[in-house]
């Protein structure tokens, strides 16, 4: 795969048999070639254990101190008086049953979050071959499933994430924008790792963290020593 000029020059900077030190990588990102737009810095955890088995699923959410640097658009299905409170908490949609054949038949997805009160889990659940693939189905473990709307779209307008591993046991995600400087960037790294290590499930055995690594969204990995 051919990769441009910008890829490359960032590429020079880093050596990729080392593994660095967070604030040291942080640093390095600075120093990156800059895009036309403000890149996504993710991260890329490799876990040792296995996610065919349920008692060896990680998930969960975290509140970064920094924000994601991202406004979310939350819709929040509710009745009644927590419809109420859900638009006065500022969610950006509202609504009940009348969602489902704009969600199903018109693919309406202009939102990054779905919040549910319990008793609206029978309607959305309709909604599961659809929302489930995007990673858009409200689930309580990770508090979206709730009575507490006004709690929950607080903390997603806040810089709220939710983590949870793949297919191939790696658990993929944005911590942050790289206008965001390296104290801040590493700030909010240091809340997802400790997030992850305090999710290790009881049944996985031996090395739990495997490979970490950092990247912006056009650049090259950088991995960290964790």
């Amino acid at each position: 795969m051919k990769r441009g000029k910008r890829y490359q020059e960032a590429s020079k900077l880093v050596d990729s048999q080392k593994k660095y030190e967070i604030k040291e990588a942080m640093e390095l990102l600075e120093k990156f070639p800059k895009a036309k737009f403000d890149e996504t810095v993710e991260l890329h955890v490799k876990l040792g254990v296995d996610s065919k088995h349920a008692d060896q699923q990680v998930r969960g959410t975290v509140v970064l101190p920094h924000g994601t640097g991202k406004t979310l658009k939350v819709l929040v299905f509710a009745k009644g008086d927590k419809a109420k409170e859900a638009e006065q908490a500022g969610a950006d949609y509202v609504g009940a049953e009348e969602l489902i054949p704009k969600i199903e038949k018109e693919n309406w997805f202009d939102y990054d979050v779905i919040v549910a009160t319990p008793d609206m889990m029978g309607i959305v659940g309709r909604l599961g071959k659809v929302l489930g693939p995007k990673g858009l189905m409200p689930n309580p473990k990770s508090g979206t499933v709730t009575m507490d709307v006004t709690k929950a779209i607080a903390e997603i307008k806040s810089g709220k994430v939710e983590y949870r591993l793949d297919k191939t046991n790696i658990i993929h995600l944005g911590f942050g924008k790289v206008s965001f400087g390296a104290e801040k960037l590493s700030e909010n790294y240091q809340t997802v790792i400790d997030a992850i290590i305090k999710a290790k499930p009881s049944a996985a055995k031996g090395q739990y963290i495997k490979t970490v690594a950092i990247t912006t969204t056009m650049g090259p990995s950088i991995y960290i020593n964790e």
